[in-house]
């Protein structure tokens, strides 16, 4: 068992809410997990975690794209968020970081959410060349692999929220 989830399995509602809104934005699926408990194990947390992302609604979607910072922008990393999720751009020159800005204006006029990649361990140009094939999807597209990648994201944030 997890020490962190046992924790969170009898924390107060609100305790427990903040912590599933740490690794998803959006309220419902955070209030469905909330309401879930007891969770036997991680694997079980992990499992209902993917289950009712699986159900959101657009609107649930968006709300939890909407958490996230522009993929490039350096300030204002929340102190919770693991250090991985955006290091690749950290690294880029200003030349690529402005190509990654005009290409996320694109990206938001096209579709209406921000740019969301799940980029850990993918170099500067990764995170670019990814942005300039997903403009070419349709918007229809783009929504169910943009939610992919918020699953992806919120997998990785659980995993650093129980410490493993």
């Amino acid at each position: 068992m997890n020490a962190i989830l046992d924790s969170w399995n009898t924390a107060a509602e609100a305790d427990a809410l903040a912590a599933m809104l740490e690794c998803c934005g959006s309220r419902r699926w955070a209030t469905e997990m909330v309401a879930l408990r007891p969770y036997i194990n991680v694997m079980e947390l992990r499992m209902a975690a993917d289950r009712i992302w699986a159900a959101m609604e657009e609107t649930d979607l968006l709300e939890a794209f909407a958490s996230h910072q522009r993929i490039g922008e350096l300030d204002a990393q929340p102190d919770n968020r693991p250090e991985h999720e955006q290091s690749p751009a950290q690294v880029a020159d200003s030349m690529l970081l402005a190509q990654l800005e005009r290409g996320n204006a694109e990206y938001e006029k096209r579709f209406g959410f921000i740019y969301i990649l799940c980029a850990t361990e993918m170099s500067p140009m990764e995170l670019l060349d990814t942005l300039n094939r997903r403009l070419h999807n349709s918007r229809e597209v783009e929504l169910r692999e943009a939610a992919e990648q918020q699953r992806l994201i919120t997998q990785l944030r659980i995993s650093t929220w129980l410490d493993l």
